[in-house]
């Protein structure tokens, strides 16, 4: 690799982070992931009804994760030449990808409501940002939602993104997040989705899967927590999701409290089994120390990517 390359990985890195810490995802913005979920709504619409359901979502899942590699590929061979397009576009590319001054500032406005306005406005505020239903939570319930919310999305939406940038630059970070756009959209097992979105969450399944122990073991190591370590490895593969329960461990391990109960999800009730065994109160203080350890890991993550990448130039 020579020096051009290597500065085609870590300058866009650096500024597209730089991007996200400062604006997060204004709403006047145009969003690539908003295009993707037009794209994702309108072919469920089109193709979820009648039978062959599980056939038909495996080839919607398959064409949209497949066309968005094959372009996003495409426009980086035709940037490649040309540096001072390719720089500011793939810059920006970075900051679409990346999610984590959103997932902060939504999980400090849930907060906020609570306190200031009571708990119904925490709980509408809530329910713009998780699955669960949220009319029956009490203030508690709703400041750990907000916790487990922080440490899944933290790997979601920064590490695994990285990662994936890492490896592939922009065309694999922007296939990822399509990966994760189906899966968040139609990768539910209720009565209309657990045929046509199977394949999706399974490939979400997959694609996260070493993303989301790296999330866990860096969130360890930037606290210097021997609990949240502990608690990875006894709680880790406890969750219903693969994936799920290892960045929630360890945050239940370094905050040293309990996540999951019984929560409802589209009408259905779902028993997740306990992280941890502290029901303690969940304080404001828990809620920014949470926010804390997401950006040290998100600034962790792009250092080791630099590091790695830049160690090549010696």
């Amino acid at each position: 690799m020579n020096n051009v390359d290597v500065y085609y990985i870590i300058l866009p890195l650096i500024l597209g982070f730089i991007l996200d810490l400062i604006l997060g995802d204004p709403l006047w913005l145009p969003h690539p992931i908003r295009l993707f979920g037009r794209m994702v709504s309108f072919f469920e619409r089109m193709f979820n009804r009648g039978q062959h359901k599980l056939f038909k979502g495996f080839w919607v899942s398959f064409f949209l994760i497949a066309i968005t590699w094959l372009l996003f590929f495409l426009l980086f061979q035709l940037m490649l030449p040309y540096p001072y397009v390719y720089y500011p576009f793939a810059t920006l590319i970075v900051f679409y990808g990346l999610a984590n001054r959103n997932l902060i500032d939504e999980a400090l406005k849930v907060d906020r409501e609570l306190t200031c306005n009571g708990l119904e406005a925490g709980r509408k505020q809530l329910s713009f940002i998780v699955g669960r239903e949220t009319a029956t939570l009490s203030g508690n319930q709703i400041r750990i939602a907000i916790l487990e919310t922080l440490s899944e999305n933290l790997s979601d939406g920064v590490v695994a993104p990285l990662f994936y940038y890492a490896i592939g630059g922009f065309p694999l970070m922007m296939t990822y997040k399509m990966i994760n756009t189906l899966d968040s959209m139609i990768g539910y097992k209720s009565e209309r989705f657990k045929n046509f979105g199977m394949f999706a969450a399974r490939t979400d399944d997959v694609v996260n899967y070493i993303p989301a122990r790296i999330t866990a073991f860096l969130m360890v190591f930037v606290s210097f927590s021997r609990r949240g370590l502990k608690f990875i490895i006894k709680y880790g593969n406890k969750h219903s999701s693969p994936n799920s329960g290892y960045p929630e461990a360890a945050l239940a391990g370094i905050l040293n409290c309990r996540f999951g109960g019984s929560n409802v999800y589209h009408g259905r009730t779902v028993d997740k089994p306990f992280i941890g065994d502290n029901n303690r109160t969940i304080t404001h203080r828990l809620i920014i120390q949470a926010c804390l350890i997401n950006i040290a890991v998100s600034l962790m993550c792009v250092l080791l990517i630099t590091f790695i990448t830049g160690y090549k130039l010696f």
